[in-house]
């Protein structure tokens, strides 16, 4: 077929037009469809399948034995035709027979048709049809026959629910009408405690009209809709109300640039083209960009997949001059917001007075929204399954981040708990802000660094807010992720620049940049690593930017400018051997030689420092100790390399235990040479901001621990109240002759010995 996908689509719906027109009956109508859409593609068969009474039936057909209509029945997931419908996904396959989910029906007479493709009919973001095509010969059907098979997938859906043709259940969110107590889990992404009534964002507008009268005006409509975002999106950039910089103002950034990406206006332009209005059309380009994130394994690109979605959500509610969402709406009352999803530029709408929390049937911690909500101050709780099943709107409910819950019509006694606990938080909180001023010092006298974690120009702050003694690790690949293309030297230097302006006096240490593995990028070409099973101990961090020399190169000089007249701590992630700290140090020399060539300020000493990730460094510490200025242990890979236990999996959680006699031995034989050579240790990760687990690294004689801000306080309390001499005594007897429980032995002996855990 020698035509473009808007002109098939575009000849296709002309005569769609005049089908729908027509005062004849929806089942005569239909019929029609399955007859233009056949000849305009060319193919043999062309059926329609409807959700009816919980099952997929044959309601038309062209090509199939006219007797299996009504008659035919496949459930949800059942044959290609259920598969689609429940996947809400495309099939387009050149031997039907040859797929797993095929499902043979006789009274179709199907059984000479070899090729194969279907096309969900969607209401309402639910599959409430299939739209499907078959031929005698095996072949696969070209992208634009598809796309036209999406659109007319369009008109029909608009088509049947006018004519009442499908369950009123398949077109509507359906929800158990309760007023009893429900307690919702879900996954901790931006921490905290709030409580107001339940609020559905509600981004979506149903397109009512899908076939365009005038191709022009609709065009016009569409310009003027996009004229108008890009305007709003401008204006919110610059009133976002936790001020200018920082990663979140990268983020607008990028989502700006989403805005006037020219080509998804001209694929909007192209549906149009086909006859569809230019609501239609935008949703039309959105359905495609849904089933494409169904398919991509990457979490940090179905990320930056959402924020596509969100500017499509909002240039639908432009062109189509309806409100559509409870920001624009207004928060009446303190509220907790309901998503699916959100966009970062949506959560900036709402009134942060009113606004207490959020809740995400999706998200994720890298995904932008979670960003800007962190920089908002807004406890956010995600991958909360089927949230609108389970609340109505304006239901009353607590969100407790930091327990992963939210409870849904809370009895009384629920929300005295839930008072009680907010007191006590605030009370804690109150207590552990009175330490900011005091060092972390043992009752016998001895000093404890700590210091924090970070990866955002705003997590800065956290060091004087907590009276951390510095930053311990600075993660530099943030900015890299939020990008959506490779951050140029000048963009980096500023934001080391500022990180270290912020820090003051106090020493920042820089890892260098961590992608790869599990972390990929759009914008960087992994085909020479393939495809990873095991990404977490794959192509990536050092690995990575030893071979991609160019990037590590800018990155050095960007740290090295950034530095100048002050002392810098450079730290190499995922060393496995000696001679990959020499080649990354090698690097940054020979940057910092290239700028004194030029005359350029540089910095007044240059420390490296490696992390102990990779459990075969451990073997030969001595010979890398001698060119370390300082080692970090990062307890969070470590510790699944030495298990071999994904830290991710449920089913392995319980053999990921830092208490463990194994992991506790491993930290004291690398300890020990470090001692005796004179090189700084520290432990970076989750394990050193929990206070057990930080009281057995001060036993093990590790007195540097670089944690989340949240935890300087509690492990400030923990070291006050500690005997050093008491703890590491009692520790090398532990280690000599393990409990069978260490960490309820340890827990006891705190308890015994006065020492604050909580």
């Amino acid at each position: 077929m020698v035509l473009t996908a808007a002109a098939a689509a575009r000849e296709i719906l002309v005569r769609l037009h005049d089908v729908m027109a027509a005062r004849t009956s929806a089942q005569a109508k239909l019929n029609a469809v399955t007859e233009i859409v056949a000849d305009g593609l060319t193919s043999e068969v062309a059926s329609i399948y409807l959700l009816r009474e919980g099952v997929l039936e044959l309601y038309a057909t062209h090509g199939l034995d006219q007797a299996a209509v009504h008659v035919t029945t496949l459930a949800l997931g059942e044959g290609l035709v259920g598969t689609i419908a429940q996947n809400v996904e495309t099939l387009n396959l050149d031997e039907a027979a040859a797929h797993p989910d095929f499902a043979y029906r006789p009274e179709t007479g199907e059984d000479k048709f070899h090729s194969f493709a279907g096309v969900p009919i969607i209401r309402r973001e639910r599959a409430v049809g299939v739209l499907a095509v078959q031929h005698a010969e095996p072949r696969r059907y070209a992208d634009i026959e598809i796309e036209a098979l999406q659109t007319v997938a369009m008109v029909l859906s608009e088509l049947i629910a006018n004519a009442g043709l499908v369950d009123s259940a398949a077109v509507a969110t359906t929800r158990t009408q309760s007023t009893a107590t429900a307690r919702v889990a879900g996954f901790r992404l931006v921490d905290g405690m709030g409580a107001g009534v339940a609020v559905y964002h509600q981004p979506r507008i149903h397109i009512e009209h899908t076939v365009a009268e005038d191709t022009e005006a609709e065009r016009r409509r569409v310009y003027t809709a996009f004229d108008k975002m890009r305007d709003q999106i401008e204006r919110m950039q610059q009133q976002a109300e936790f001020g200018v910089g920082g990663e979140h103002d990268e983020i607008l950034e990028m989502y700006k640039m989403f805005a006037y990406d020219e080509g998804w206006s001209r694929r909007i332009n192209e549906a149009i083209d086909s006859g569809l209005t230019a609501e239609a059309a935008i949703e039309r380009v959105q359905q495609r960009t849904r089933m494409r994130m169904r398919e991509i394994d990457d979490p940090l690109l179905r990320d930056r997949m959402h924020d596509l979605e969100d500017l499509s959500n909002r240039l639908i509610r432009i062109v189509s001059g309806r409100l559509g969402t409870a920001a624009q709406i207004g928060l009446r009352e303190d509220s907790i917001l309901i998503a699916k999803n959100l966009g970062p530029a949506e959560l900036l709408e709402y009134d942060r007075r009113r606004l207490k929390g959020v809740v995400l049937e999706e998200g994720s911690l890298t995904a932008h929204v979670t960003i800007v909500a962190r920089a908002m101050g807004v406890p956010v709780l995600g991958r909360a399954k089927d949230i609108k099943r389970q609340v109505a709107e304006g239901d009353p409910l607590l969100l407790d981040v930091t327990s992963e819950t939210l409870f849904v019509r809370p009895t009384q006694a629920m929300e005295e708990a839930f008072e009680t606990k907010l007191a006590l938080s605030q009370k804690r909180r109150a207590a552990f802000n009175a330490l900011r001023t005091e060092p972390p010092v043992t009752a016998d006298g001895h000093r404890v660094t700590v210091m924090v974690n970070a990866g955002l120009r705003d997590d800065v702050a956290a060091v004087e807010l907590t009276g951390a003694d510095g930053i311990g690790l600075f993660r530099t690949e943030f900015q890299f992720l939020v990008s959506a293309t490779l951050p140029a030297r000048e963009r980096q230097q500023r934001l080391y620049r500022d990180v270290l302006d912020a820090a003051g006096d106090k020493p920042v240490v820089f890892r260098t940049v961590d992608i790869g593995g599990d972390k990929a990028l759009p914008y960087l070409d992994h085909d020479e690593a393939g495809e990873e099973e095991n990404p977490a101990m794959g192509w990536r961090a050092l690995r990575l930017a030893l071979e991609r020399e160019g990037l590590m190169k800018a990155q050095a000089r960007a740290l090295i400018e950034a530095g100048a007249g002050r002392t810098l701590n450079v730290m190499f992630p995922m060393v496995s051997e000696p001679w990959e700290f020499d080649e990354a140090r090698a690097i940054f020399e020979t940057q910092r030689a290239w700028l004194a060539d030029r005359g350029r300020k540089l910095p007044n000493q240059i420390r490296y420092g490696a992390m102990l990730e990779v459990p075969a460094l451990a073997e030969v510490l001595d010979l890398l100790l001698p060119r370390l200025d300082f080692l970090s242990i990062g307890t969070n890979d470590l510790t699944q390399f030495l298990f071999a236990a994904d830290r991710a999996h449920p089913k392995l959680a319980v053999r990921y235990d830092w208490l463990s006699p194994s992991i506790l031995r491993f930290l004291a034989r690398v300890t020990a040479p470090a001692r005796a050579a004179g090189v700084p240790l520290a432990v970076c990760g989750e394990m050193g901001g929990r206070p057990l687990e930080a009281l057995a690294l001060i036993g093990l004689g590790i007195d540097r621990l670089s944690i989340t801000p949240a935890a300087v306080g509690p492990i400030k309390a923990m070291v006050r109240t500690l005997d050093r001499a008491a703890i590491t005594a009692a520790m090398a007897g532990w280690l000599a002759d393990p409990p069978a429980d260490l960490r309820g032995t340890l827990t006891a002996w705190a308890a015994a010995a006065g020492v604050e855990l909580d």
